[in-house]
């Protein structure tokens, strides 16, 4: 057994007690001095720390977010179908009628939500015309013709055109017409032919009413020569209806029926009139009923697959169960149920009435037959059971307003969706921060492990070199290292 002096006992105490200390400088990354992958060790401790807490908020934003989509694609469906309602709505817009005029060179005809079916017999004896008058010829346009005022009235406005030297010819009398400020409604033109040129001045408006007149006054005398003559009066269109005459100062009428507007194109052989025809036009109602059930269904679809639920799947869709989506559509189906009372005989009354009835699935069908008959038959009692007061596509309207409105149903949901979603990130801020801190301490006290192994490591390999300086005594270096490992050491 080797014996070690007080004086060797002391230096090598001396020695052991610098020699790790030194050692520690040394150590610049984690884990040298154990060995340990102290940075992989400190993540999967971090992350098993908060594990609980990270998949509970990440689960409660994934909730959330899937809430918040779901309640965008409602409010999608219900303004689709809102938008499907807007023509419904006003039964004036739906009743359309159709004007046609078998004679189509005579006239043409177009309606509005006042006209009413029926049949007249339309004569054109002549069209409203405007006044033209033309000038005698004129050696050229550019010959000086005189001086003057033009005093040019127009019915029961006029207006005086100063003539100069410098405008006396008949392109520059007709360029001071066409600008003077307040033309009373005449255009003027130069027209030129084998006999000379002729200023000619028309009127803008048709009429008895709007007769010109066109009088010279002062400068040289000169304008009194122009010698303007009517060439086209002024007068009103003639026509008549079921015999009745009538006149109009355009040959656009909108006063003689109720409802339609005939525009008069040419006259009419004598005693020959030509029939105007107004009749129901079922086709834009025909295509507001079909989108509105387009919109329907695809309301009813969207609260279906968001309240459902998959048993094939086992998936849950992300509102089931939801008693908002549930209510609504509760409201929307006894609307539909709607049946009116009253009213005159073979009028439509509901739903089934125009063709559209509720399948097994919860969705609507509608036979185009049954619907264009309908439309056909009675479109004023189509009007009303779907539109006015108490129409329905009034009340679904009413119905999804208190849902989409600002301030109403789903815009509170929604708000308090997104306050969770806040406090949820809140929540998710805090943990990490947590999380840091936890990490940090961690990191800490295996670096402080770290650095104590370093140190033993080093205390025993100068032990070793002292007790074997020359290296022979290979046993006895293990012995050393054994009791190192151990934390025994033999004297």
């Amino acid at each position: 057994m080797s014996t070690v002096s007080p004086t060797s006992s002391a230096s090598t105490a001396s020695s052991a007690s610098s020699s790790p200390a030194s050692g520690n400088a040394l150590i610049t990354s984690t884990g040298i001095g154990s060995g340990l992958d102290i940075s992989a060790i400190v993540s999967s401790l971090t992350s098993a720390y908060g594990a609980a807490q990270t998949d509970q908020l990440t689960t409660q934003q994934n909730t959330l977010d899937a809430q918040v989509s779901a309640y965008g694609t409602f409010t999608s469906a219900l303004d689709t179908l809102q938008s499907a309602l807007t023509p419904l709505e006003d039964p004036t817009q739906l009743a359309g009628f159709d004007a046609t005029v078998a004679d189509k060179t005579i006239a043409s005809a177009t309606t509005t939500a006042d006209a009413v079916a029926g049949q007249y017999s339309l004569q054109v004896n002549n069209l409203a015309t405007a006044a033209t008058l033309t000038s005698k010829p004129i050696v050229g346009a550019t010959t000086a013709v005189g001086t003057g005022t033009l005093t040019i009235a127009v019915g029961n406005a006029s207006t005086s055109v100063t003539i100069d030297s410098t405008d006396d010819t008949l392109a520059g009398i007709a360029s001071a017409i066409n600008s003077a400020a307040d033309n009373p409604g005449v255009t003027a033109s130069v027209i030129t032919t084998s006999d000379g040129s002729r200023l000619v001045l028309a009127g803008t408006a048709t009429g008895a009413a709007n007769a010109i007149t066109v009088t010279p006054s002062g400068g040289n005398g000169g304008l009194s020569s122009l010698v303007l003559t009517q060439t086209q009066a002024a007068q009103d269109a003639s026509f008549s209806i079921n015999g009745f005459d009538a006149t109009s100062a355009n040959n656009v009428v909108s006063n003689a029926i109720t409802g339609v507007t005939i525009d008069l194109l040419q006259p009419s052989a004598a005693d020959t009139p030509t029939t105007l025809t107004i009749s129901p036009d079922t086709s834009a109602a025909q295509t507001s009923v079909g989108a509105f059930v387009t919109a329907l269904n695809g309301a009813i679809s969207s609260i279906q697959t968001l309240t459902g639920y998959d048993a094939s799947t086992q998936t849950a869709g992300p509102l089931n169960g939801n008693a908002t989506l549930e209510a609504f559509q509760n409201q929307l189906e006894n609307i539909l149920d709607t049946v009116t009372s009253g009213g005159t005989a073979g009028a439509v009354n509901s739903l089934a009435a125009l063709g559209i009835t509720a399948n097994t699935d919860g969705s609507y069908s509608s036979d185009t037959t049954t619907l264009g008959n309908a439309l056909s038959a009675n479109l004023t009692s189509v009007g009303n059971l779907l539109g006015g007061t108490h129409g329905i596509a009034t009340q679904i309207n009413n119905l999804i307003d208190g849902y989409t409105s600002p301030g109403g149903l789903l815009d509170t949901i929604n708000q308090g969706l997104e306050t969770s979603l806040s406090n949820v990130a809140q929540q998710q801020t805090a943990l990490t921060a947590q999380l840091a801190t936890y990490s940090a301490t961690l990191t800490t006290e295996y670096n402080a492990m770290d650095a104590a192994v370093a140190a033993l490591k080093e205390t025993q390999t100068y032990l070793t070199a002292e007790f074997n300086p020359g290296g022979t005594a290979a046993s006895g270096s293990e012995s050393s290292s054994s009791s190192l490992s151990s934390g025994t050491l033999g004297t």
